[in-house]
């Protein structure tokens, strides 16, 4: 573990994942400049979805909420795949979230809270963001909920 951001994912009881492998032709992170874009991630776990199916059906919102941090720890091992050092996020400055939800589920932006609260945990003010909360048909895998992170790094 290295880190200011590491060391406080580990006071939370968590750490940074494995990157998830692509499931087709993209790259889990791409770095343009001083810029992280990441690809959606999915809430992967040990190489499989623990949950699947629709928020509000299958799944409970507090399930999903769950799921979305599951994402955000993903989308931060994306980061740092090609960062190299989270300690190099100068900021999260928008963050992109689908959930796939029931036909009468409207509790898309408290799922995406997962994956925002954690990102004000572990960055604090640099972890505040914008930020999307999409309601989706369906997702790959039919997993519940997906989120994309772009960071702004400081600079080299």
């Amino acid at each position: 573990m290295s880190g200011v951001v590491e060391a406080a994912l580990a006071e939370l009881g968590l750490t940074v994942p494995q990157v998830v492998p692509p499931l087709a032709a993209y790259q889990p992170a791409v770095r343009t400049g001083v810029y992280v874009y990441t690809a959606g991630q999915l809430p992967m776990v040990d190489g499989k979805l623990p949950v699947t199916g629709k928020v509000g059906a299958e799944v409970t919102p507090e399930e999903a909420k769950d799921l979305a941090r599951v994402c955000a720890l993903n989308a931060l091992a994306a980061v740092k795949s090609v960062a190299g050092d989270l300690d190099r996020v100068a900021r999260v400055v928008k963050v992109t979230g689908f959930v796939a939800s029931a036909s009468d589920f409207t509790g898309q932006p408290a799922v995406l809270n997962g994956a925002s609260e954690l990102f004000g945990q572990v960055f604090g003010d640099k972890g505040v963001h914008a930020r999307s909360a999409v309601g989706v048909a369906v997702l790959p895998l039919d997993a519940p909920v997906e989120v994309e992170i772009l960071v702004e790094l400081v600079a080299d």
